[in-house]
């Protein structure tokens, strides 16, 4: 773009579009009938346009961008309420493994309690495989349910994600999981720990729920829920007042 911004011919044409503009609409001709006649319309200066295009880059803006900057100066975009607002719509997902760590840790107390017995040593020195498929239960529970909780036929209400978690963060992300599970009388929940090249979180959650005597059975997933990289498990019932 030269120096002077525009030609001579297109700053007359210019000139003729800022004359035309500034009269407003034609409410005598037979295209301006039923129409309301419009606010004058001031353009931007030369100086104005030179400022603007220094800031987009002049080399990007070409002689009809600068024309149309011009034309819809003062435009303001009118709202359309047919149109749902984004922020209206937004999801409420499940509270995430730093969240739930967080809470843990704040909230101390029943979360708190169940990872004060947990030895992370007793559950790193039986590493499993990334693919490993984890089975327990405790002789108990009726082979029967069991078999529903390997078939994935026992609905889970709560679940987790643990990935990139440190071995801490896991653990209070489980503890307190397990906690509110509780809480709220529920029986199954879903902890997704992944695989990974060693299994190290995989390993970690194998090893604390064995010692848990709160969880009667868990197992990888089937395909649906996760698979080999998320465990489902089976709680005891809460104790009611009267038992």
């Amino acid at each position: 773009m030269s120096n002077s911004l525009f030609s001579k011919e297109m700053q007359d044409q210019l000139k003729e579009l800022k004359g035309q503009l500034s009269k407003g609409r034609d409410t005598n001709s037979p295209e301006g009938e039923n129409q309301k006649p419009t606010e004058p319309v001031s353009l931007l200066t030369q100086k104005q346009v030179k400022k603007t295009v220094k800031q987009l880059d002049s080399e990007h803006v070409d002689d009809d961008k600068v024309l149309f900057m011009q034309a819809m100066h003062g435009v303001i975009q009118l709202e359309d309420k047919n149109v749902r607002s984004p922020t209206s719509t937004a999801r409420v997902g499940k509270p995430d493994a730093a969240t739930l760590s967080k809470r843990a840790a704040a909230q101390g107390s029943e979360a708190s309690d169940l990872g004060a017995g947990l030895s992370d040593m007793q559950a790193l020195l039986n590493p499993v495989a990334a693919e490993a498929y984890l089975s327990y239960k405790q002789p108990t529970l009726q082979n029967k349910i069991f078999d529903q909780l390997k078939k994935g036929k026992l609905r889970w209400y709560d679940a987790v994600d643990i990935h990139g978690c440190t071995i801490e963060e896991a653990r209070d992300a489980m503890t307190q999981l397990l906690s509110q599970a509780k809480q709220k009388n529920e029986t199954m929940v879903k902890i997704i720990h992944g695989k990974g090249s060693e299994a190290i979180l995989k390993t970690c959650i194998n090893g604390w729920l064995r010692q848990l005597p709160e969880v009667l059975a868990f197992c990888s997933a089937p395909p649906k829920d996760g698979g080999n990289g998320a465990v489902l498990v089976l709680l005891k019932k809460p104790k009611t007042d009267g038992e």
